[in-house]
């Protein structure tokens, strides 16, 4: 099967650190499926990985956590699913990923993707609706329901990335939330205002006076996306008491200072979408069982792709594309790519 890997961690900018490779076809084990990847969204993740990651001599690193594809074998004890079922998953860290046209996959990790999107819409969105999913309600805990929290506030700091894309859509639909997000660049806020959020402020000015603005005295939940390093003391200055604070990225230690959650007794929740494929919790099949949630949103046109640039097929040359963007820290929604040359 064609692939896309690496042998060496190198530099974004060094044509070698993803090359088109020729990999022998997966055999599924009992509970896997074997996908036809049909296309891929790139996440953070994939940058980070291919920086941090060098695989054993003379083995080849597959990354890619995001794809739509077709079911083209099942293992012996898999029931949920049948060649030819078109679907969508985000599939586990310690695998190989969707880099390829097929790829293995534990079918507790997956569900049949929206009708209603194309494959290339639909790649966006499995990893960063599970993340998103886990933070509100499995993190936060919070209710679900078009009253549930009404009244209060959840400020949500680097909203119109790929996370906070599908995070505000879901918060909307699914809570009565007050929803602020944060964004610096016009593009950026238009974004979230299209997406659901009510208000829009910019964090690099200081959050609590354009809180203060809106009538917004404190906030009951942050969720951090990025830069939680920068951001920690005023996203602890404007928590309420009792609030919560949840995050998804690597601030530096130091930077973190719990113990200035003590004396407004806040809590700090942190979510990685891989936990529970890593420890093959009792609970996996919930990212399974999630995704079919998210699939009905969709095709109930409630929920929208968070697709926003497509860079074209899914090449070497295409994804370091797409890797760069990663690296800039500037894209808005997600990146993906659609089929093989």
């Amino acid at each position: 099967m064609r692939a896309i890997g690496y042998q060496q961690s190198r530099s974004v900018q060094d044509p070698l650190c993803l090359l088109a490779i020729e990999l022998p076809d997966p055999t599924p084990g009992p509970r896997d499926l074997l996908v036809r990847v049909e296309a891929i969204a790139v996440n953070p993740v994939d940058a980070k990985v291919r920086r941090r990651d060098t695989p054993a001599s003379g083995t080849w690193k597959v990354l890619g956590w995001d794809a739509a594809g077709t079911v083209e074998a099942v293992g012996p004890a898999v029931q949920g699913f049948q060649v030819g079922d078109r679907v969508w998953y985000a599939g586990a860290l310690d695998r190989p990923g969707c880099n390829a046209e097929l790829q293995l996959v534990d079918e507790r990790l997956v569900a049949r993707r929206p009708a209603s999107l194309t494959a290339a819409e639909a790649a966006a969105l499995p990893l960063t609706a599970i993340t998103a999913w886990e933070l509100l309600f499995d993190r936060l805990r919070l209710a679900q329901g078009p009253e549930a929290h009404r009244g209060e506030s959840l400020l949500v700091v680097g909203a119109a990335g790929g996370v906070g894309s599908i995070l505000v859509q879901l918060a909307r639909r699914l809570t009565g939330l007050t929803l602020v997000g944060t964004a610096s660049r016009p593009e950026s806020k238009a974004w979230l205002r299209e997406l659901g959020c009510d208000h829009v402020i910019d964090h690099h000015q200081g959050l609590a006076p354009q809180l203060q603005a809106l009538d917004i005295a404190a906030v009951e939940r942050v969720i951090s996306l990025t830069h939680t390093d920068q951001h920690f003391p005023q996203l602890v200055e404007v928590l309420a008491p009792q609030g919560a604070l949840a995050l998804i990225d690597d601030p530096a230690p130091e930077a973190l200072n719990v113990l200035a959650l003590k004396r407004k007794s806040l809590s700090l929740h942190w979510e990685l979408m891989f936990t529970r494929s890593l420890f093959h919790t009792a609970d996996m099949a919930e990212q399974g069982a999630l995704l079919a949630r998210v699939a009905a949103l969709v095709d109930a046109g409630q929920i929208r792709s968070t697709a926003n640039q497509q860079l074209g097929a899914i090449t070497a040359d295409n994804l370091r594309r797409a890797h760069l963007l990663m690296e800039s820290h500037t894209s808005v929604g997600k990146v993906v790519l659609a089929g093989w040359e």
